[in-house]
């Protein structure tokens, strides 16, 4: 077989960069491990209840983002406003913590109002010296929140001390209210809603499957191969050899899958990427996935759980994201638990905690009957920005630049991202491979190719 290009990876990004190279004339294979699409963003059926990856929602912040995901899910698609809580000393608050500790037992609302007001005018922030994110998190929050909520739950959450993380990531990821806004939480029921994720959009049918469904859906028939796992990939030759469909030649490659595995089978790579491969850290998250016999009763999409009493990080419900992900009177939940890439454990002493833990916080209910569980890892969920990610990648990008090779979406670029990012990211990558003198795209008098990728600039749909 001979592709002018290779995609490895069936999910967001890659379906996204086949889709925008649809009409380019270039011919284009989409390799796909598993027997669906999707990536972390597919679903399955259990027992009549739909099951994600984990809560995989649609933050959609562009213009042409907004419009791709609507011409693609057309009326299979809902707006929800967020619904997200912190549970804590036997109380519950609201999202973001920073700016929402009313209801807290007293001392603790004082500890992080006072430590907040510290900070803030005591000239203490100088965040501009915050080299880790634990001392911006206490230059930017003070030591009361950080001590009962940002610290706690990020050590849970990525798995090792503070100090080693980075300030690159969290900009869009943790909300930082002013200082007026964290003193209004601390005294009312505050409903402002902070962050990227404030509004988010859901399918109404099908899970987030839905939408790798409907991307799959639009390309020509053997655009993707499914079971189809890379064995390995001989860049110099630029061949792949490919289960179920042997030796694949391609011109341009584009790697979807998580950069270590990538690189572990492709090459031949120098000795300094070798070393920098070695140097990316991750974190995995188990997700236990539950159906009830009884329907939700609180209207929340999701709570997080800083203290470590609690072996999960989070707690999210499905069926409130959309009522089809459950059959009638029933309600369905999944379960994030964070651990260290590559740690092992025992997942049935872990099941157990996991169960305490949920009867303990009232999420289980005595007399509760699971209707439906199954466990879904994600061994690549978080990449760790930590300090040798940057230069580590560094390199690796210059060979990949080298070699013609784009590594793209969440975890072929090694970075913290959502899903309009993925699908963007497949849009950038099919502008880029058509600006390129590999393939020229046919173009009509006048027309460039970003008018072939960008169908909306005429406001047309793609």
């Amino acid at each position: 077989m001979r592709v002018d290009v290779l995609v490895l990876g069936g999910g967001l990004a890659g379906l996204s960069t086949a889709y925008h190279l649809r009409r380019s004339g270039a011919s284009v294979l989409v390799a796909e491990k598993e027997a669906r699409v999707g990536g972390t963003a597919s679903s399955s059926i259990r027992k009549g209840f739909v099951f994600d990856q984990t809560g995989h929602l649609l933050h959609l912040h562009s213009l042409y983002g907004r419009r791709l995901v609507g011409s693609l899910l057309r009326g299979n698609l809902k707006t929800l406003l967020r619904s997200a809580w912190i549970r804590l000393q036997g109380r519950t608050t609201r999202y973001p913590f920073q700016a929402n500790t009313y209801g807290l037992p007293a001392a603790t609302v004082v500890d992080c109002l006072a430590g907040f007001l510290e900070t803030v005018y005591g000239h203490k922030r100088e965040l501009c010296c915050a080299s880790d994110f634990e001392q911006w998190s206490l230059r930017r929050f003070g030591s009361g929140i950080c001590r009962h909520f940002m610290f706690p739950y990020n050590r849970k959450l990525w798995g090792l001390p503070l100090s080693r993380l980075t300030t690159e990531w969290q900009g869009r990821f943790v909300p930082a209210p002013a200082p007026a806004e964290v003193v209004v939480g601390a005294l009312q029921d505050q409903t402002k809603r902070f962050g990227y994720n404030a509004v988010f959009r859901y399918p109404r049918l099908g899970g987030s499957q839905a939408l790798a469904d409907a991307l799959a859906a639009r390309l020509e028939s053997g655009t993707v191969s499914l079971g189809a796992a890379v064995i390995s990939v001989d860049l110099a030759g630029k061949t792949a050899w490919v289960r179920g469909l042997g030796e694949v030649r391609f011109e341009r490659l584009v790697n979807t899958m998580p950069l270590p595995e990538f690189l572990d089978l492709s090459g031949p790579w120098p000795a300094a990427v070798r070393a920098a491969r070695r140097r990316l850290r991750h974190a995995s998250v188990w997700c236990l996935n539950i159906g009830l016999d009884r329907p939700d009763q609180t209207g929340r999409h999701w709570v997080y759980f800083p203290e470590p009493r609690y072996p999960f990080y989070r707690v999210g419900i499905y069926s409130n994201f959309a009522a089809a992900n459950a059959p009638a009177g029933t309600s369905s939940y999944y379960v994030e638990v964070s651990r260290p890439g590559g740690a092992r454990f025992d997942l049935r002493d872990l099941e157990r905690r996991v169960l305490v833990g949920l009867r303990d916080c009232g999420v289980l209910e005595r007399g509760d009957r699971l209707l439906a569980k199954e466990w879904r890892p994600i061994p690549y969920a978080y990449v760790l920005y930590d300090f040798p990610r940057a230069p580590a990648l560094a390199a690796i990008f210059r060979e990949l630049g080298r070699q013609g090779v784009e590594s793209i979406g969440r975890y072929g670029a090694w970075k913290y991202s959502f899903m309009e990012e993925a699908l963007l990211d497949g849009t950038a990558c099919a502008e880029r491979l058509l600006n390129s003198k590999m393939h020229p795209a046919p173009r009509q008098e006048g027309r460039s190719a970003e008018h072939l990728l960008n169908p909306y600039s005429e406001g047309k749909h793609p």
